[in-house]
């Protein structure tokens, strides 16, 4: 969630129709930032803070240890029904839920290990098998342990290291017998199988595994531009008075160039829905998973075997090294207020983030940028050595009259021109004060204002110390007080910025049952990122690039062929493919705040009819296209039904209901019941929708699916190839929705063994996602592991006898 809970957002708009009207005006004219967080902070009252307390209290982010037990065994039941990877998320959350070198955390992560075997996760499964020891995992439990990890060590051809956990646990037998005679029977079978296997793999090479990480790191641009880092030396970094600062292309660009690889100089996970605490004993612990279950809270990287903080049960981390970096550079803030942060949303935690990797930067630098530009705010302190005095003076100091402001020509660039990826750039993106409304204004100062409260409140002198925090420890409130109202202003500013300049971190979600042969996904916001080179592609409906993500780094390729001079252009979310011109009008103005004149706005505005879902309803009778607004007439020459638009509104959200209870009968597996109403779907929506029409590739989607799960391939691919050429009308034939189906019926006709078929689907899908994604995507992969084993069946043509 962007902005606060509802509960709070309601709150404080009451509160602000409560204001006396000359408060109102003072608070809707002020001129700067300042003034704002200025008059607004002192209305927030004693028992505003104690209802934001009372909603923060839902939120369950401490350590318990009752939660540890609880998950623990709910993850054994899973892990009885051979669910793993259900079992390994609830073991991570008893992990969370536990405290550093405890009992609770020893069991938690052995138990994990043991999910993670059966998962094939072996390398992963002997960190935690190691995690659980050193946290002092029982001693009379250590031959279970040490067995499994012999064996990972078997499976991945380490066969020494395998022999001497085997030798160790024959010498734990011998010198401490703590097993009963059955227990130690079961387990010297199990040695006995091991050893085995230790002996086949002696005389054979060690493989190492290889690092999951290392493709994409080796994906770099061709030529890196002098000018903006990140970006390559195909663009140049162009300013306009109407549109602000943009990039063009120096030279004609193919698809599938990468013109942009920058990692986001702050982001924070989404946390999805985040259920509250409703005070239930039987529902104070949730089992519901979440992308804060998943991924790594600093880098994103998808993980089934986080770390968690010490100190809270809701970060986790991939690793160790990912948990320290974390800490030294915020968690050591934020650790104690995850409630609080989590009932204001992710802007305001974005904004403390902000300012708290501002601490880091070359703040000299920084200073000679912004003293000049905002000294007009009236926030004129010395310079000092403390990052907060010095953030004071970044926000409008003047500071010593031997720095003068020095400006330059671009926003964001230094001295000599060039684009700084940075908190300067961070600064310098436009927060529209003057756009956003009165009460969103209030709601956003008083939001900042109580969060500086609780950094005042729990004395963090995080603020006022050198820039390598490692604990939190008490401060002097005096000094605080003073100081952080000029954090909240840089707060504010970053909050209000990010309605216009966040960009959403996605990741390509498997969806569906996990025994499926097709792959169906779905695209999911993952994080909330701020990038400062991301940040200046003007929107476009139509774009010429496509934009992809790997943890926190975003990658932007040519989506088509772009000609010199022309500007690269990205899309804000509004495409020409899913909405009208004027919904994607009113989408960008109501967010972004200006009037879209891209050429398919253009267009569509002198030719209505031109835009998607136009022409989506058909005569019944004729099947020509029916025209009009209210009433709508059938096209055809010699026909004369007419029909209210509302009739066949209604009729389309009836159908879109059946669609959607036959796709949760398909992931349910009551597969004859699905496909029997998807055919009624079918057959109703061609009486009076298009062929083109979305819902009908929802229809054909959906029961390609069907049949491949029933393993009648042909139907399978009968129906996908429908909804193909849905794809195709509504994104385009070189798409990337085009690229996903596309990678569908390559699975299909490889799975029906159709081997030519399978060869040509997946040579156009290898060619559309390249384009988009680059070598290093999974669908890409999976389709070069198609075609070596269709390559290989093949038969040896031979020649003519002589």
């Amino acid at each position: 969630m962007d902005l606060p809970v509802d509960e709070w957002k309601s709150y404080i708009l009451q509160k602000w129709s409560l204001l006396p009207k000359s408060i109102q005006v003072t608070i809707s004219t002020a001129e700067t930032l300042h003034d704002l967080f200025l008059h607004s902070s002192p209305l927030l009252q004693p028992e505003d803070e104690m209802f934001l307390k009372r909603l923060s209290g839902g939120y369950l982010v401490g350590k318990d240890p009752d939660a540890s037990l609880f998950y623990r065994e709910k993850g054994n039941q899973k892990f009885q029904a051979k669910d793993y990877m259900g079992a390994a998320v609830l073991y991570s959350k008893g992990v969370s839920h536990s405290g550093p070198s405890s009992t609770d955390i020893s069991l938690c992560y052995a138990n994990r290990s043991a999910a993670l075997f059966h998962l094939g996760q072996y390398e992963t499964c002997l960190k935690d098998i190691v995690r659980a020891q050193t946290h002092g995992y029982p001693e009379r439990l250590q031959p279970k342990l040490l067995l499994r990890k012999a064996e990972c060590l078997v499976t991945l051809g380490r066969p020494q290291e395998a022999s001497q956990t085997v030798i160790d646990l024959e010498s734990s037998f011998a010198a401490k017998p703590t097993l009963s005679a059955s227990q130690f029977q079961i387990l010297q079978r199990i040695l006995c199988r091991v050893k085995v296997k230790v002996q086949e793999k002696e005389n054979l090479p060690e493989i190492f595994p290889e690092a999951l990480t290392k493709t994409f790191e080796g994906v770099d641009l061709r030529e890196e531009n002098e000018q903006i880092p990140g970006a390559s030396s195909s663009v140049s970094l162009h300013v306009d008075p109407l549109k602000g600062r943009y990039l063009v292309a120096t030279k004609d660009i193919l698809p599938g160039e990468l013109l942009v690889k920058e990692d986001a100089f702050v982001s924070v996970l989404n946390p999805g829905e985040v259920p509250l605490w409703p005070r239930g004993l039987e529902s104070k612990w949730d089992i519901q998973v979440t992308n804060g279950d998943l991924h790594c809270h600093r880098c994103l990287r998808h993980t089934l075997a986080p770390v968690p903080c010490d100190g809270c049960s809701y970060a986790k981390y991939c690793s160790q090294e990912c948990m320290q970096q974390a800490w030294d550079r915020y968690h050591s803030v934020e650790c104690s207020l995850g409630a609080l942060l989590l009932t204001l949303g992710l802007f305001c935690h974005v904004a403390l983030r902000s300012t708290l990797l501002a601490r880091f930067e070359d703040v000299g630098k920084v200073t000679k940028k912004l003293c000049g530009e905002m000294s007009n705010q009236g926030i004129c302190l010395p310079e000092s050595k403390n990052p907060a005095q010095t953030l004071k003076y970044d926000l409008g100091g003047e500071g010593d009259k031997k720095d003068k402001a020095v400006e330059t020509p671009i926003p964001g660039c230094d001295i000599n021109g060039k684009y700084e990826r940075n908190y300067n750039a961070i600064f310098h993106l436009l927060p529209h004060t003057e756009n956003h409304s009165p009460e969103h204004k209030f709601l956003c100062a008083l939001s900042v204002s109580a969060l500086c409260r609780q950094l005042e409140a729990a004395g963090l002198q995080a603020f006022t110390t050198d820039l390598k925090p490692t604990k939190l420890k008490a401060a002097e409130p005096p000094v605080l007080c003073a100081e952080l109202s000029v954090w909240g202003v840089a707060m504010l500013r970053h909050m209000l910025q990010l309605q216009c300049n966040a960009q959403a971190i996605t990741t390509i979600q498997q969806t569906g049952s996990k025994e499926s042969l097709i792959t169906d996904t779905r695209r999911v916001r993952l994080a909330t990122a701020l990038f400062p080179v991301v940040s200046l592609l003007n929107h476009s409906c139509s774009p010429n690039t496509s934009v992809s993500f790997i943890g926190t780094i975003a990658t932007i390729r040519a989506s088509q062929l772009i000609r010199s001079g022309q500007e690269i252009l990205h899309c804000y979310g509004p495409h020409e493919s899913r909405m009208g011109v004027a919904e994607r009008r009113q989408k960008l103005r109501s967010q972004y705040f200006f009037d879209c004149d891209c050429p398919p706005c253009e267009r569509e505005k002198q030719r209505p009819s031109a835009g998607p879902g136009r022409g989506a309803f058909r005569c019944h009778r004729c099947r020509a296209l029916l025209q009009g607004d209210d009433v709508l007439s059938c096209s055809g020459p010699a026909c004369m039904e007419s029909v209210s638009r509302d009739l066949l509104v209604s009729r389309l959200q009836d159908l879109q209901r059946q669609v959607g209870a036959a796709q949760k009968h398909l992931r349910n597996g009551r597969l004859e019941v699905a496909i029997q109403l998807l055919l009624g779907c079918q057959s109703d929506a061609e009486s009076f929708l298009s062929a083109e029409h979305s819902v009908v590739g929802e229809i054909e989607d959906a029961l390609a699916q069907a049949y491949a799960a029933l393993g009648d391939w042909e139907k399978s691919a009968t129906h996908l190839q429908k909804s193909l050429q849905v794809v195709e009308v509504h994104h385009g034939p070189s798409s990337v929705e085009m690229g996903h189906e596309l990678f569908k019926l390559a699975q299909v006709f490889f799975n029906g063994c159709a081997v030519p078929e399978a060869l040509k689907t997946i040579q156009k899908a290898e060619k559309v996602l390249l384009v988009h994604y680059g070598p290093w995507n999974d669908e890409i992969r999976e389709l070069q592991k198609m075609k070596s084993c269709l390559l290989d069946l093949l038969p040896i043509p031979v020649g003519p006898k002589e």
